[in-house]
């Protein structure tokens, strides 16, 4: 072998080490996070405490009055209840892979219902079950089925204010009124949570790293649109809650992150999980509950799937908060 070939292995040989030494290791999960202070917010050092995890999925979770947390499982189509011990059970069945949930005055439970659309889902001939957003509780009902005579699509989450007047998205964002056709909010929105402020003057929409904002007009439609505030802690939005003081809080891969009244940034809350979803619950509203992605099985170990299978374990963390929930409305 002559001596230029002996190097070249050598080089290559060096390369592939530090390729290897390079390659990120696999993030230990739960992560091992600490909470820092927000003034109003959230003391520093406040602790997560793991109250649900499983397999079946958790998603689109609500306060209930009993200081309760709801949680909907699309694939076995139910809703679970956690209660204020930390005890859960089925609460709802066959609600037609519910995905997000919401409780409006009356005490409705509404959801958007997203049938057979899971994209992990195999089904021996294509879905045609339309997705909708209706009624659970105490009756079954349909609120909206259709934009413009077209499906709605795989849907993602919702808000009702006090009127009943229910605020949904699907790719854009769309309002629907009682007994009233779907309006849309307006074109090149990348929307996924939704949310009204305590006096429901002003509707809030994610947009990837950006929320938007509407003013609210009295017959529940919306004008003058803008960009609220950025999410400077990474990552796109996906669900929010608005506190008592006005305060929003939004999910993301790093953590849930907070926005004043105004839209100034004012920190991240880390989790142990990357969070799709949050709550405010539990005595006086002022426990934050999220739903973060993965979960351990009964050995401890991270749960997995087989290639191929879509993974859809959850975990349900909560924080003890300075900053209360607004209890004017469940969500």
């Amino acid at each position: 072998m002559t001596s230029k070939a002996t190097f070249t292995m050598a080089c290559c040989a060096l390369w592939s080490a530090l390729a290897l030494s390079q390659t990120p290791a696999p993030e230990r999960l739960p992560r091992d996070i600490r909470v820092t202070a927000i003034p109003g917010v959230v003391s520093a050092g406040a602790k997560w405490q793991l109250v649900w995890q499983g397999s079946d999925n958790a998603d689109g979770i609500v306060g209930t009055s009993d200081e309760g947390l709801l949680f909907a499982q699309e694939q076995p189509s139910r809703v679970r209840k956690l209660d204020r011990n930390g005890k859960d059970a089925i609460y709802l069945e066959n609600t037609h892979g519910a995905g997000a949930l919401a409780i409006d005055a009356t005490g409705r439970i509404l959801a958007v219902e997203r049938t057979c659309t899971d994209p992990g889902l195999t089904l021996p001939t294509p879905c045609t079950e339309p997705t909708m957003v209706g009624t659970l509780a105490p009756e079954r009902k349909v609120l909206a089925a259709s934009y413009q005579g077209k499906p709605l699509g795989r849907l993602n989450d919702l808000v009702v204010d006090k009127k009943g007047r229910v605020y949904f998205t699907v790719g854009g964002a769309y309002y629907v009124g009682p007994g009233g056709p779907v309006t849309s909010l307006g074109d090149n929105i990348r929307s996924n949570g939704i949310m009204l402020s305590p006096d429901e003057k002003i509707l809030y929409v994610t947009n990837g790293m950006v929320i938007l904002a509407f003013d609210i007009r009295p017959d529940g439609t919306v004008a003058n649109r803008r960009d609220f505030g950025t999410l400077e802690g990474g990552g796109g939005g996906d669900g929010m809650a608005v506190d008592a003081a006005g305060r929003l809080y939004v999910t993301s891969a790093p953590g849930v992150q907070v926005l004043s009244p105004e839209g100034k940034y004012l920190g991240i809350i880390p989790t142990p999980r990357a969070v799709i979803s949050v709550a405010f619950s539990g005595p006086d509203k002022k426990s934050l509950y999220v739903v973060g992605s993965g979960a351990l099985d009964p050995d401890g170990k991270e749960h997995t799937t087989p290639a191929g299978v879509r993974n859809n374990a959850k975990s349900i963390f909560k924080l003890p908060m300075i900053a209360q929930g607004f209890k004017g409305r469940a969500k």
